[in-house]
């Protein structure tokens, strides 16, 4: 599967088609995905396989799934699953409340 955002398809559209004869085209608007080109001479068959990748990272940057659940509904195996959400630039794990506490605290430690 390969992504583009809005801007490059709005600089080169010929692009995205010609890649989606290859495989469906994630369509990035910012950092959530928002539309899917998939080639009309390609099988359904095909075309659900190489959804389901774009569909699980969606649900995982909306919370919705996990990170398991995401791979398992991609149906990639975790360590391609994580490298595709890289690729993505969706984010596997992201800082919370404590994280700043914790660093300060850390760095504390390293420091005596």
């Amino acid at each position: 599967m390969h992504a583009t955002n809005v801007r490059n398809l709005k600089k080169n559209p010929s692009l995205a088609l010609r890649q989606a004869e290859d495989s469906p085209v994630l369509v990035l608007k910012g950092d959530e995905p928002n539309a899917l080109i998939v080639h009309l001479d390609k099988s359904l068959i095909e075309g659900e396989a190489s959804v389901r990748p774009a569909l699980a990272a969606s649900l995982f940057k909306d919370g919705t799934l996990s990170l398991g659940g995401a791979a398992r509904l991609s149906g990639m195996p975790m360590q391609a699953f994580l490298q595709y959400l890289g690729e993505l630039g969706i984010e596997v794990t992201g800082a919370d409340e404590t994280t700043e506490h914790e660093t300060r605290d850390l760095s504390r430690w390293l420091a005596s």
